[in-house]
Parts: C-alpha cells; sequence; structure tokens
C-alpha cells in the first residue's frame, strides 16, 4: 500500500467510535494501512477523505468481485510477485466451459459435474467458481435457455462469452442481477460493450493481440470510469500467454502501471485439446498469475489436483494450515471404539486419521485446536497441556458416543499423562506412539 498508517490518520474523523472494530482511529489507520480491514467500515469518513484513501489505497492488481452473493468471487488484489514476500490474496477462479451449441444431454452432464464436483479439505471446501457460458450458436433464444439453466441449476458465478453487442443487449437483462463477467470487449466492439457494461454495471474482461492492444483498452475505458476490468492478453500459446502473465504482473506491481493493474484470465480451453493437458497447463497459470482460468471440461482426476495446489499456493504461509476442532469418525465407530487425540495441524490430522483408517479398527478422533501448531510445538508453546486438553474433552461430547473411558494420547506429549489423569479422574489415560506409522500395529491391540 503506497501510503502510510500516519498518512491514513491525518485524513480520518478522530472520533475514536470504536463502530470500525478498533477502538481507535489511530488503530483504524494502522489497520488500513496493513490491509488488515476495509476503508468502508469507517462510517463518518468525509466523502473527498474516502475518494484519496480509496485511490491511494487500491492494490496494484485492483481487486475484482464477479456475481453476486454466496455466487460471488472476487479476483484480482494482489500485492507482490512472489508467495513468500507476504501472500497472495486471492485464489484464481476454475471456469466450466459450456456452449449453447451443445445438446442437453451434454449441457446436463456439465451442470453435474460442476454441482458434484466438490471437497472437504483441511476444514475448507474445494470446488470451482465460475461457468462460462459461450453463445456460438448465434441464436439469442438459444442463449437465454442456457442461461437460464445455469442460474437456476448452479452455484457458480457466470462468464458471458461473447463478443456481438446485439446478443448481449438481448441476454443481459435476463443476468444482470447476478452481475456476469461480459467477455470480450475488443477494439471492434468496444464502444457497444463499453456502454453495456456501464448500463448495467458489469465486469467486463477486454482482449488484445498483444499488450499494446490491451493497454489502450483499459486506458479507454478508465476514460468511462469503468474500473472492474479483466484482462486477456490474447496469446494462445502457452509460452507467450506465461510471458504475458509474468509481464502484467510485474509492469503493474514493480512500475506501478495502472493500465495493467487488473486480474488477468486464461482461455485453457483454446490452448489445449487434451483435458489431461489442459489440467497440466492450467496448473501453471494457477501459480503465475491468473485469476480466471477457463477449462472446456473437467472430471475428478483432473480437477481435484487443480484444487489443491490453488489451496496450497493461497495460504497464508505465516498461517498453517489447520483442521476444525472436533470428534472424527473414522471407518464407522460404535461405543466401545479407542478414542484417539491429536492436533488440528492439517498434516498430523491426515497422518493420523490415514493410519486409523489402514489398521481396519474403527475409531474416534478427537481434533484439539493448537491454532495449526504440530504436537511438539503446540505443546511447547502451552496449547496442548493437560487443562486444555481436559477442557476440550469434557465438552466435546464424545462421553456421549462411548461406554468406556479410555484416552488415547499422541507419545510425544507424554509428560502430560499424569496431569491428564488428575484432570480426568474418571478416564484411563494411555499413552500412544510417537509416530503415526505405529498406530495401525498399537490399534490391533486395542481393548475397551
Amino acid at each position: 500500500m503506497a501510503i502510510t498508517g500516519i498518512e491514513i490518520f491525518k485524513m480520518l474523523p478522530k472520533t475514536n467510535c470504536g463502530e470500525c472494530g478498533v477502538p481507535t482511529c489511530l488503530a483504524f489507520a494502522m489497520s488500513l494501512a496493513a490491509g488488515k480491514t476495509e476503508l468502508s467500515k469507517c462510517p463518518y469518513l468525509s466523502e473527498e477523505a474516502r475518494n484519496k484513501l480509496e485511490e491511494a489505497s487500491t492494490p496494484p492488481i485492483r481487486p475484482v468481485t464477479i456475481g453476486k452473493g454466496e455466487n460471488a468471487k472476487t479476483i484480482g488484489g494482489e500485492t507482490v510477485m512472489f508467495r513468500h514476500e507476504k501472500r497472495f490474496e486471492n485464489a484464481p477462479a476454475i471456469a466450466l466451459l459450456i456452449s449453447d451449441a451443445m445438446t442437453e444431454a451434454d449441457i446436463d452432464k456439465r451442470i453435474e459435474s460442476f454441482n458434484t464436483l466438490v471437497y472437504d479439505r483441511v476444514g475448507q471446501t474445494l470446488r470451482a467458481e465460475m461457468v462460462a457460458l459461450k453463445c456460438q450458436s448465434g441464436n439469442a433464444d438459444k442463449y437465454k435457455t442456457l442461461i437460464n439453466k445455469v442460474m437456476q441449476k448452479c452455484r457458480a458465478s457466470i462468464m458471458l462469452i461473447c463478443e456481438n453487442p446485439t446478443l448481449l443487449e438481448a441476454v443481459l437483462p435476463l443476468c444482470a442481477d447476478v452481475r456476469p463477467l461480459i467477455y470480450a470487449l475488443t477494439k471492434e466492439n468496444f464502444d457497444k460493450i463499453a456502454a453495456l457494461s456501464k448500463q448495467y454495471f458489469c465486469p467486463v474482461a477486454v482482449k488484445g493481440q498483444n499488450l499494446d492492444d490491451i493497454i489502450e483498452l483499459t486506458t479507454r475505458l478508465e476514460k468511462y470510469e469503468i474500473k472492474d476490468i479483466v484482462i486477456d492478453s490474447g496469446v494462445k500459446d502457452i509460452a507467450g500467454t506465461l510471458e504475458d502473465q509474468v509481464a502484467m504482473r510485474r509492469s503493474a506491481l514493480n512500475q506501478k502501471m495502472r493500465s495493467l493493474g487488473y486480474p488477468t484470465m486464461v482461455m485453457v480451453s483454446e490452448v489445449a485439446d487434451d483435458p489431461l493437458q489442459e489440467s497440466l497447463i492450467a496448473a501453471t497459470f494457477v501459480a503465475k498469475y491468473a485469476g480466471i482460468i477457463v477449462l472446456s471440461d473437467f472430471s475428478g482426476e483432473t480437477l481435484f489436483p487443480l484444487l489443491v495446489l490453488r489451496m496450497n499456493l493461497f495460504s497464508d504461509p505465516q498461517r498453517p494450515l489447520a483442521t476444525t476442532e472436533g470428534i472424527y469418525e473414522i471407518g464407522g465407530p460404535g461405543d466401545n471404539s479407542p478414542v484417539l487425540l491429536t492436533c488440528n495441524f492439517s498434516l498430523t490430522y491426515f497422518i493420523v486419521s490415514g493410519e486409523i483408517e489402514s489398521s481396519r479398527v474403527p475409531g474416534y478422533l478427537l481434533v484439539k485446536d493448537t491454532e495449526g501448531l504440530s504436537v511438539m510445538t503446540a505443546w511447547a508453546a502451552g496449547k496442548f497441556g493437560a487443562d486444555t486438553i481436559a477442557s476440550f474433552v469434557k465438552k466435546c461430547g464424545i462421553t456421549d458416543k462411548v461406554k468406556h473411558r479410555k484416552l488415547i494420547i499422541p507419545g510425544y506429549i507424554a509428560i502430560e499423562s499424569g496431569a491428564l489423569e488428575e484432570e480426568l479422574p474418571d478416564w484411563e489415560i494411555i499413552v500412544g506412539p510417537r509416530e503415526g506409522a505405529h498406530i495401525p500395529a498399537f490399534l490391533k491391540t486395542w481393548k475397551a
């Protein structure tokens, strides 16, 4: 952010009202400078100060929101070239391409794939967020039918792929309320598409043959006061597209070139004609640096790796991935099944739960919130000691699920077993293995 906390503070009302969520205007200014809060949270900011601060606080890559409500997807907002410098802000949207020239059966199949390919991992829901609707038939009625069906059946933000202003003008009243992305504005259709974008308050994607075209188009759009822009550099081979993605990010971040400071998109569906190859190319642009990636089709084996890669890259490197605290039932346990305890560091959870599953001994896994720290680190930090564990065991509800009172704790915190017996006098504390790989053999000897 180009403006400091003190400079922001000078423009604030200095009422210290606390309505922004922090006690003082100075604290709010510092939070805003650090990117930890939003300008809109200050209710008493003057219009003049708001305009100045909005311009100064806009990230080098402008954030753009496509869709509304639960289907809204924000892209852009990036401030660094590399994740380790700070963090990446908004993960790219994965979009599924559907054409109005497809058969009803094919359309229904893709909608089903979009809706069913949803995964829960480390307490997060992983899925594609966008559907790209292509007007290939040239028929406004067919395009309307497709848009209607997708709006009714998909929980998704929408991209309208149509360069014909007449067709767009016919369908936009149908879907303007869901704020679709209009694709694409070019030199040839600039005036009409720009007018439609402004009329319906919809974000617009610009497409050119090269970066010079893009700069010209975004500069013209800014004069129309249209700022929700997505860039497609128009190159349709992987090397050229990658070169453009890096060049645009560098220009926006390092050279402060506002005309290229917008999220980008890649039509991977036009770069490759094989789903596996598409997935591989898409992985490249998850890392460098697309805001939207359009795939011609996807299945579990091509989509899931992309979603996991995206999750890993766009997690905050300063905050470990963590699993939600609670009771996890593995293998259909009953009231005499073993009860094991672990921390909520995601890697630990997946190792332990995987070993319990492979043992073929159904069990309950109690996952204690340790703020994403591993067993030993959490113990050393005082977040995985006898008092906190005992409180969790008492409140989590495990006593309603099992008849016995035996708790298996990680071998690395064996030192806490005595204190736990004092905190949980009704429970027998059993020290389990130090290594996850030894859990299956250990559970084979389990007796309630």
